[in-house]
């Protein structure tokens, strides 16, 4: 047996334990723990059992939504107060096969996977979104299926549950039973769309099945009840984008989000100290094309897309472009570790303060993150949504523009 093996077979002991820990507690006390450390010394007595062997962060979980406050934990208990209320409603779907405890210590060779702890005490290998490889929990493809069946039969209505049916339907896919995943996009068009969430999961579906006509005349009739509704009008400029629309899909695109009347405008000048506490404005990045990244240390979609900033800048950082990270964080140390951690070499602007009172989030009205604002040289805005494959386009674009001729 390598290392690697018999790293996963303590794990698997270490959350056995936790899990029989677990049922021990809530018998006792008629309810779940709080986090994984309340377990910690009546009910595990070695507190080692709470850490994965191949932590090499002593003891902390890879994402920090999951870290338990209390003590050193490498494994993510998904049952803790951010959490609890939405998986409470997962399970009355997917019931005692869901994960309880998640390791995300061990990678696959060319895939990451996580090792999950279920309610029922099964361990089991999942990918890191283990919604979208059910077949993991249930052992195939139709036993899955049978579970969203029976979920959508117990609540037909509930719009809680509309994101089950585009799941639905990529299973009935997968087995190849088009008839059933085309049966399920018809009763959706015909019933439950009405509501806004229901609309959401027919555009999930449909966009699955690339229906892009068809998803055309749901969301016309869309608009016509919800006129107003930025998830609708969103829909639609995405729609007139796949159908080669780009004159409508601007129309859309603007009717959506009003940042967009934002765009070729001079964006307002800030002026504040960086999280070194250095001097630091807008204004001083002038003749350089800049990308003012609102991020969170916290958000998944914001690592996820860490990489994809980092080899821009370093590709095109000697020929005029610029980065100034501005953090939504909540916990400057763990901010300052994943900078360092990660080499990060562009500044970073960081209040402390809450979402709703940080300075330049209130001042550029941002709601959520990742949000990425690309400015040209002359100060004026590209994009809000420069990210992804866009981000390099944009500032190849931008760099080809030498008109502005500011020193920086």
């Amino acid at each position: 047996m390598g290392q690697h093996e018999k790293d996963i077979e303590i794990c698997i002991k270490n959350l056995v334990a936790i899990g029989k820990a677990i049922q021990v507690y809530q018998k006792e006390h008629g309810d779940l723990p709080e986090w994984l450390s309340d377990l910690y010394p009546k009910y595990l007595a070695d507190v080692d059992i709470l850490s994965c062997p191949v932590d090499k962060d002593a003891g902390k979980s890879q994402l920090s939504i999951n870290t338990d406050p209390k003590s050193a934990v490498s494994y993510d208990y998904q049952f803790h107060p951010e959490y609890r209320s939405q998986k409470s409603e997962q399970r009355l779907v997917y019931g005692d096969a869901m994960p309880l405890v998640r390791c995300r210590h061990h990678a696959s060779e060319g895939l990451r996977k996580c090792l999950n702890l279920s309610f029922a005490l099964k361990i089991y290998e999942s990918s890191i979104v283990w919604e979208s490889t059910m077949e993991d929990l249930y052992g195939s493809h139709e036993a899955a299926i049978n579970v969203l069946e029976d979920a959508l039969a117990r609540y037909p209505d509930d719009s809680r549950f509309f994101n089950l049916y585009p799941k639905l339907v990529r299973l009935y896919t997968k087995v190849g039973d088009e008839g059933a995943a085309s049966a399920i996009v018809e009763r959706l068009k015909s019933g439950t769309k009405s509501d806004i969430d229901g609309y959401r999961a027919l555009f999930d579906i449909l966009v699955e099945t690339e229906r892009y006509e068809d998803m055309l005349e749901v969301f016309k009739e869309a608009e016509q009840q919800h006129s107003d509704a930025q998830p609708i009008l969103a829909r639609l400029a995405y729609i007139y984008k796949k159908l080669g629309n780009a004159e409508l899909a601007e129309v859309y695109d603007r009717r959506s989000d009003p940042k967009f009347e934002l765009i070729g405008k001079l964006v307002t000048d800030f002026s504040t100290t960086d999280l070194d506490g250095n001097p630091i404005s807008l204004q001083e990045y002038r003749g350089k094309v800049v990308l003012l990244d609102f991020w969170a240390v916290w958000c998944g979609f914001c690592i996820l897309e860490m990489p994809n900033v980092k080899r821009v800048y370093n590709t095109y950082k000697d020929e005029g472009f610029d980065v100034i990270g501005i953090s939504i964080d909540d916990e400057e140390p763990k901010l300052r570790d994943y900078i360092k951690k990660n080499d990060l070499p562009w500044r970073q602007i960081y209040s402390g303060k809450p979402w709703t009172e940080d300075p330049l989030a209130q001042q550029y009205d941002i709601t959520g993150v990742p949000e990425q604002w690309l400015i040209d040289r002359e100060g004026k805005l590209i994009s809000h949504r420069a990210r992804g494959h866009d981000l390099e386009r944009l500032v190849v674009e931008a760099l080809k523009d030498k008109s502005a001729n500011y020193s920086a």
